[in-house]
């Protein structure tokens, strides 16, 4: 009984190890290689916890490469919190029924810009990489994020001072709406 015990141990490990072997052949389309992307791939996604976004800059001069790389980045991350802020702000208002809907949305879309502007400052770094190509410019890749806490901490203390959405504010709705969201970008 032991022996055949230990042989079925040495088959399932042999096995485990031809499986994994496979895995890692995987075959590529013909004509095409695989490039990977430093600063970029899951690691590097948006979770429910953090707004993050990557990018590339390119340029003759080191620094420049990096301004570039920087300035797309903090774009493209602006744009995935505008998305989400306006999801979770229709979401929100809808959720509230409330009887000045149109000029609730409307502040609460002003407020998206102010705020977004500001926050951009708290981003941080979380990848950098510098490269210098075959032609000698440099190649700077960059990724960064933004807590969604703080995001949101930010937005409250905005909201807050705004004396007609104080009266229609519900913190603890907003940041449920808004943790909502988050879980499924999570999830992607």
């Amino acid at each position: 009984m032991k022996k055949l015990t230990h042989l079925s141990l040495i088959v399932i490990a042999a096995a485990a190890v031809l499986i994994e072997g496979c895995k890692s052949k995987e075959k590529l389309p013909k004509g095409e290689t695989e490039v990977n992307v430093p600063c970029s791939g899951p690691d590097f996604f948006t979770t429910n916890k953090f707004f993050r976004a990557n990018s590339i800059g390119e340029s003759q001069d080191q620094v420049t490469s990096k301004k570039k790389a920087l300035t797309n980045a903090r774009n493209e991350l602006a744009q995935a919190i505008q998305t989400t802020v306006k999801t979770v702000t229709d979401n929100y208002v809808n959720s509230r029924e409330m009887n000045n809907k149109e000029e609730v949305e409307e502040r609460f879309e002003s407020l998206n810009r102010e705020v977004v502007d500001q926050t951009l400052s708290g981003i941080r770094t979380i990848c950098e990489k510098l490269m210098k190509t075959e032609q000698g410019a440099y190649k700077t890749y960059i990724a960064i994020e933004l807590s969604a806490d703080e995001l949101v901490s930010k937005y409250n203390e905005r909201l807050s001072k705004d004396d007609r959405l104080k009266i229609d504010y519900d913190y603890e709705k907003f940041k449920e709406t808004f943790d909502k969201e988050m879980e499924k970008m999570g999830k992607n």
